[in-house]
């Protein structure tokens, strides 16, 4: 699972490389006049119209973003698009892993009432072996100890149930970390540059519109970048957490319906 975080990171990574050489390209292109060649009237008004053309594609989602992070400023909005990409890698990582965990539990119980009466313990382990996600562990950890007694059996479903709870909630303190920094770095960017605005109005020695609604645009660019992140992220966490608590109690319950077939078929 780690090599899976680390994957989606660096693709992370080099898409966000990749579109910004793109953007660059695309201004370094624009603003080359050797490529509109002043021909006749004709060639020059077909020239503006492209032009035009180009500049109203380029004003997309995408081109405001890219914009809008380059007036922030790469110090303070690198930070925060790394734990937007950070916590959407673990994000992913955690949803394959849920999404794999998930089984259907009375199918498996069904199995292995039929198992337990038609072929025995050995039956019953094998269908496990042949189940994935943690609910058919639990159920083998318990079917090894089935000649030690059904409180053996008890004790150690409930021993690696704890087990298995916890490996469902790893990384989740990451998402977390990930979900906090993101406005608490826009917060601080914030509160730099409008510092830094304070600075140039003392320069100035003038307190201008201009100075004052420049400075305040570029710090609160931070903010708004940290607290996108912090929404998009707590969706998804509280997404997982809803997904964690159903697959928890759907495991408990399955777990006491394994001691009952369990009890049923010593």
């Amino acid at each position: 699972m780690k090599k899976l975080i680390a994957l989606f990171a660096v693709t992370g990574f080099l898409t966000f490389g990749m579109m910004q050489n793109s953007f660059a390209q695309n201004d370094k292109n624009a603003e080359d006049p050797a490529q509109i060649e002043q021909t006749d009237a004709t060639q020059v008004e077909q020239a503006a119209t492209i032009e035009d053309s180009d500049d109203q594609i380029q004003q997309g989602l995408h081109y405001v973003l890219k914009e809008k992070f380059i007036q922030g400023g790469a110090v303070w909005m690198t930070p925060i698009l790394l734990c937007m990409i950070l916590g959407l890698a673990f994000v992913i990582e955690r949803i394959f892993y849920l999404n794999l965990a998930t089984v259907n539990s009375q199918k498996l119980l069904s199995k292995l009432d039929a198992a337990l009466k038609s072929g025995g313990v050995e039956k019953a382990k094998q269908v496990c072996r042949d189940t994935k996600g943690p609910l058919a562990g639990v159920f083998y950890q318990g079917l090894e100890r089935a000649e030690e007694g059904m409180e053996s059996v008890e004790k150690a479903v409930v021993a690696y149930g704890g087990v298995q709870m916890g490996k469902l909630e790893n990384n989740l303190s990451w998402i977390s970390l990930c979900l906090a920094l993101g406005p608490m770095l826009g917060f601080l960017g914030t509160v730099v540059g409008m510092v830094q605005a304070f600075d140039e109005i003392e320069r100035a020695g003038d307190i201008s519109p201009t100075i004052v609604a420049g400075g305040m645009k570029v710090a609160l660019l931070t903010t708004v970048f940290g607290l996108i992140t912090a929404i998009i992220l707590q969706i998804f966490y509280n997404y997982l957490l809803s997904k964690i608590d159903a697959i928890v109690g759907d495991m408990e319950d399955a777990t006491i319906s394994f001691m009952d077939i369990m009890i049923k078929n010593k």
